[in-house]
């Protein structure tokens, strides 16, 4: 076993915590190839022993490393790294830095011259169909819960905008967005995500649907597009409306399948790497690789990474973002407010590579942005003034007291479901064992009065092995009505 702790130097006063040295030298060591595939790694008590810290410390920077998949836990074996192929040389041929293209290069930073809406934007999800009974308890994946919402801050906020306002307030604006609320995502996304990004590089829209409207204009017409399957429903009309192919890509455990793209005509993959909707797979480091590799190996080759839940991880911290191990300007990257706040904040935003921007600028400049400036300053202040920060640690506390609960519910559920999607996300997948048809627990279920949602709304083709599949949201629903939602459930599936 490779004496590891030897090279590790934790220093107490660094403004990272002691955890995050670990996992970042863990890391780094396995991306440089000196940790090399299937090695054994020291055991949590060892290392804890050896560097003087507590053994949940170890815990917690090797939990983060296998959810990224960077190594694997064998049961009574210990931790060693995952096997992936030629990490060494994919980062290699991804290395170098995309240097901003001559078309861009020397421009300003400003540039030239819960329902169906963003809180239910992830499927249709239409439940039972023909009668509609009396719900009371609905376990909507798309809904979140409004309750600890800071409606007085937001309100004060607001107030003092308008007091202060101008009439430069009141004109139109750049058509990539305010310039101020910009630089604070720029440095938002760097700060939870890894994302790297100059600030002349964001496009913001009202609402994820009109950015990939917009980047149909960029990308050009009947693009070929792959998408995973299962896969967000939304996405897939938006893609269609847009008249473009779409290819889909099965899934495995890791997410989309590589193999299975390369054999494929399409030219951009759209992904949600960090937490798959709607079947919370998170995509190893390995898996990312391959894909950045997929896209590198041919001009106008494009990933989208849709980002759309990213921030409610229940263990470790948020998994960085594809588009934090781009080298190639490949990737797109998109993310939205709607979920972390409301689904009234018809604000998202869109990360673009320079050689897109470029295109941008030169194709779509003349289009207005469709966010209200004041809206946009609103935004910039709540962000800037710390009040998201608290209002996003407030309702990771109390989604993570939902999920334990949600879990602990459906303990007895285990002898007749397969349970997964945990630790991230607002809700839970229950896979039937017993050969019973999603249709058929659904409408047992609506009869008591209780919604689930079923896997094959979000299925572009149909799959004869699949076993059944429910899924369960927790978001806007109380502790209650959880314990009874699921108390029902239990009457009448098991």
């Amino acid at each position: 076993m490779k004496e590891l702790p030897i090279h590790i130097q934790l220093h107490p006063e660094s403004s990272k915590t002691l955890y995050e040295q670990i996992y970042e030298y863990i890391r780094e060591e396995i991306k440089s190839g000196s940790l090399m595939q299937k090695e054994k790694l020291p055991s949590a008590r060892f290392l804890a022993d050896y560097l003087q810290v507590s053994r949940t410390t170890v815990d917690m920077a090797y939990g983060q490393l296998v959810s990224e998949g960077y190594l694997e836990a064998k049961p009574r074996r210990g931790y060693f790294v995952s096997t992936y192929e030629e990490l060494s040389a994919i980062n290699q041929a991804l290395g170098q830095m995309p240097g901003r293209q001559d078309g861009v290069k020397g421009m300003s930073r400003r540039g030239e011259s819960g329902t169906e809406a963003e809180a239910g934007r992830r499927g249709t999800c239409p439940g039972v169909q023909g009668r509609e009974p009396q719900i009371r308890y609905d376990f909507s994946p798309n809904a979140i819960d409004m309750r600890y919402f800071p409606y007085a801050t937001w309100k004060k906020i607001t107030r003092n905008i308008l007091v202060d306002a101008n009439s430069k307030m009141f004109s139109l604006g750049e058509p990539q967005g305010d310039p101020e609320l910009r630089m604070t995502i720029c440095r938002y996304l760097h700060g939870s995500r890894g994302v790297n990004c100059e600030p002349e590089q964001i496009i913001i829209g009202a609402g994820n649907d009109y950015l990939l409207l917009l980047l149909e204009k960029i990308l050009g017409r009947h693009v070929c597009v792959a998408m995973e399957n299962p896969t967000y429903t939304r996405a897939y009309r938006i893609f269609r409306s847009c008249a473009y192919p779409v290819r889909f890509i099965p899934m495995d455990e890791s997410g989309m399948r590589v193999d299975c793209l390369r054999r494929t005509d399409a030219q951009v993959a759209y992904v949600m790497p960090s937490h798959q909707y709607p079947t919370g797979v998170s995509m190893p480091i390995g898996r990312r690789m391959e894909l950045l590799k997929w896209a590198a190996e041919a001009e106008e080759r494009y990933l989208i990474e849709d980002d759309y839940d990213s921030e409610f991880r229940y263990k470790g911290k948020p998994l960085p973002s594809l588009q934090a191990s781009d080298h190639s300007g490949r990737v797109v990257y998109i993310g939205t407010f709607s979920k972390a706040i409301a689904p009234a904040i018809r604000i998202s935003y869109m990360v673009l590579p320079y050689p897109l921007l470029e295109r941008y600028r030169c194709e779509c400049g003349f289009y207005a942005s469709t966010v209200s400036r004041i809206d946009q300053t609103i935004l910039n202040e709540f962000i800037q003034d710390g009040y998201f920060e608290r209002y996003l640690n407030k309702m990771r506390k109390r989604y993570r007291e939902k999920h334990e609960l949600i879990l602990n519910a459906l303990r007895s559920f285990e002898r007749a479901f397969d349970i997964s999607g945990s630790n991230a996300g607002l809700h839970v997948l229950l896979a039937d064992r017993q050969g019973r048809s999603e249709e058929e627990l659904a409408d047992v279920a609506a009869r008591e009065g209780v919604r689930v949602y079923q896997m094959q709304d979000f299925r572009m083709e149909e799959s004869t092995d699949a076993p059944a599949m429910l899924i369960l949201g927790y978001g806007a629903l109380t502790g209650e009505e959880i314990r009874e939602g699921i108390s029902i459930l239990e009457n009448v599936w098991l």
